[in-house]
């Protein structure tokens, strides 16, 4: 594990402390699902580009372009995973739930095309979200860290 992982473990285990915590509190939904007329996503997690930062609790990885998502108030998300365009829907739910679907992707042949597929994986298996300032981690349904993001530009 690098100096960094071994700085962010604490974080990111208070983290997991933080959100087992938080699962069993009843908490306003944030959102109907997508696609439903007039419903609307809001939250910290809404309109704000996001920038991948870790896959898994330490593992960096060197795409030529900054894999990102955001998503938008009518519950689409969009982005990039590395080596091509994605786009599909968010449902975000009680107790920081959160599930993509329908995620459909450009084709473009890139030498990262493994490392473009853990960006879309994490996306498609997120389960729960937890923000802490700046930071927004994907949890599965097995409670694991699947990665990071930071907020971007």
């Amino acid at each position: 594990m690098t100096m960094k992982g071994w700085r962010l473990l604490p974080l990111l285990a208070s983290t997991v402390l933080l959100l087992s915590a938080c699962s069993s509190a009843p908490g306003p939904s944030t959102a109907p699902q997508p696609g439903q007329s007039g419903s609307s996503l809001s939250g910290a997690i809404v309109d704000q580009r996001w920038n991948l930062l870790l896959v898994g609790t330490d593992e960096r990885i060197s795409m030529p372009e900054t894999p990102f998502f955001s998503i938008a108030n009518n519950g689409k998300v969009s982005g990039h995973d590395g080596c091509n365009r994605f786009s599909g829907e968010v449902t975000l739910g009680e107790n920081q739930r959160i599930e993509f679907s329908q995620l459909a992707t450009t084709r473009m042949a890139c030498p990262q095309m493994a490392d473009a597929k853990r960006v879309t994986d994490m996306l498609e298996t997120a389960y729960r979200y937890l923000i802490d300032h700046d930071r927004l981690v994907f949890f599965g349904p097995d409670s694991r860290v699947l990665g990071g993001w930071r907020e971007g530009n």
